[in-house]
């Protein structure tokens, strides 16, 4: 919910074929390099200054353990303290970071992640595999909670053998390193078992504050290994869930980042002095989600009914003012490497939609959406556009607007239809394992059919890149017309920054630069 240039989508610099085959010609060096990345920029960064950032998307209930993070804040303040074993650059490679390398085996079931050394965690302690080892265990246990816990099903043995994390699959997954870059999977000292919300990692910076829900407080860390990052003196994340309180904020000089500036405003946000508008489109997208296990959503006319119920055009215009395109209910765009253009675009259709919810059966009562705007910007307007079209097709909806304080706690994932957003996944292997797969823990629309389980499984080890996008057809399609998910819309990222912020880059991974803006940004 957990983030390009705009002229390349993420995805695998080469073929996936290409991308095994080159591995095992080459060696390791095809999948990591020993040198540590550094900047490739015009200007030479800055250090020192205080970043403030007014964020949306936090919660009271939030804490600092990372199998916790499901919305914004809670994944930005991991960002900052927290390391996984590598990222994806905007460019679509590999950022190596707390491993410096992967190599998997010919039939690509066991891969060697190469642990870096020298790495000190903020408590003074060096980062070794068996903490690694340990992280990776904690993920796995169902106890946990995590976000990660639906791609770490598909592991079979973990060890850690010297400077090697060591992982052996069920089945095939050539997309394995991409999991890895799972923000929930920081680091932490012994997996974080001792105490998983201590919010002691390995990042630029290390916690000095945590309100919950109100501010985080973040200082450059002295002895961090990457020395091209974390060029803040301090970093604070300010909770501001009211999008014109967040946009007041950074006119007047409050904070110098904000994240979700409603599309609506932008154009007007570009005029004010020393404020700068940065958009990037990608993966992300604003879904309505319908528990297909609880009635009425357990019934498919129904869930049909209301796909074709929602005038996507209509709301790609007026809630994103062009910051976007129309969604086909399942969670895949072009930016994906396997995506399947020949998929028909659904339309609103009300005469159909009145005949499948006339075929559902229903009592005719009203529909309970539930919204809030911390769900995504213009949540509540999107619901409204949803409730005037469904009612040309003679469907009750009824808005119930939730308070935002709770929502990702009390409302996602627990009431049986209500507004929520993705930020999507580097692939489609990882988005769909985890939101879609039966066992996934963040399986929001308790969608479960073993075809498609065992499609994506194949589809993990399928080398043949025609094979493998027609079985994801195959996913797409069971997802679009038999899943609970409406997405109307892909939309863009859109944020704003002062002129002072430099280093920006645009990274369509997810927000924010994948949320490494205060590593990567400076003051000039």
């Amino acid at each position: 919910m957990t983030k390009d240039s705009n002229s390349r989508t993420p995805g695998l610099p080469l073929s996936r074929r290409g991308f095994l085959n080159a591995t095992m010609a080459i060696g390791i060096g095809a999948l990591g390099a020993s040198t540590l990345p550094g900047p490739t920029r015009a200007e030479t960064p800055k250090k020192g200054g205080i970043l403030k950032m007014g964020l949306g998307g936090g919660e009271s209930t939030n804490n600092l353990d990372p199998a916790a993070a499901i919305s914004e804040v809670p994944v930005h303040t991991l960002r900052a303290w927290g390391e996984p074993l590598l990222d994806i650059n905007p460019d679509g490679t590999f950022d190596w970071r707390l491993a410096e390398s992967a190599e998997p085996s010919k039939d690509a079931k066991t891969w060697a992640f190469k642990i870096r050394r020298g790495v000190q965690f903020h408590n003074g302690k060096t980062m070794t595999a068996e903490d690694v080892l340990a992280t990776m265990r904690r993920h796995s246990d169902a106890k946990s909670k995590s976000a990660a816990l639906g791609i770490m099903r598909g592991i079979t043995d973990m060890k850690a053998d010297g400077d090697n994390f060591i992982v052996t699959l069920a089945a095939p997954n050539i997309g394995l390193p991409f999991l890895m870059s799972t923000s929930a999977l920081v680091i932490q000292p012994n997996g974080g078992l001792d105490n998983p919300g201590a919010g002691i990692g390995t990042n630029a910076y290390r916690v000095v504050e945590n309100v919950p829900g109100v501010r985080y407080g973040f200082e450059r860390f002295a002895n961090y290994w990457d020395q091209s990052r974390g060029h803040f003196d301090q970093v604070q994340i300010l909770v501001i869930n009211d999008a014109s309180a967040r946009t007041a904020a950074l006119q007047s000089g409050q904070v110098h980042i904000i994240s979700k500036v409603s599309p609506k405003i932008a154009h007007l946000l570009k005029r004010a002095p020393g404020v700068e508008v940065k958009n990037v489109t990608g993966r992300a997208h604003y879904v309505f989600v319908m528990l297909c296990d609880t009635a009425p959503f357990d019934n498919n006319d129904l869930r049909m009914a209301l796909k074709l119920a929602i005038d996507r055009e209509e709301m790609v215009d007026k809630v994103l003012a062009g910051y976007g395109k129309v969604g086909n209910d399942f969670p895949i765009n072009a930016a994906y490497p396997d995506f399947d253009d020949t998929i028909p675009q659904r339309t609103f259709d009300p005469v159909k939609a009145a005949e499948y919810y006339k075929k559902s059966g229903h009592d005719g009562s009203p529909i309970i959406l539930r919204v809030s705007d911390v769900a995504f910007p213009g949540a509540v307007d999107a619901a409204q556009l949803f409730q005037q079209s469904a009612a040309k097709a003679g469907i009750p909806l009824q808005i119930k607007q939730e308070p935002g304080d709770g929502y990702w706690s009390e409302v996602w994932d627990k009431q049986p239809f209500c507004a929520t957003y993705w930020g999507g996944r580097p692939t489609q292997d990882q988005m769909y394992s985890t939101v879609y797969l039966s066992t996934a823990d963040w399986n929001e629309t308790h969608f479960k059919n073993k075809k498609f389980d065992e499609l994506l499984v194949q589809a993990r080890g399928e080398f043949d890149d025609a094979k493998r996008k027609a079985l994801y057809k195959e996913m797409d399609l069971l997802v679009r017309d038999e899943g609970g998910t409406i997405c109307p819309m892909f939309n863009d990222y859109v944020e704003g920054i002062r002129s002072e912020v430099k280093g920006w880059e645009a990274n369509s991974v997810w927000e924010l630069m994948n949320g490494l803006a205060p590593h990567k940004c400076w003051f000039g």
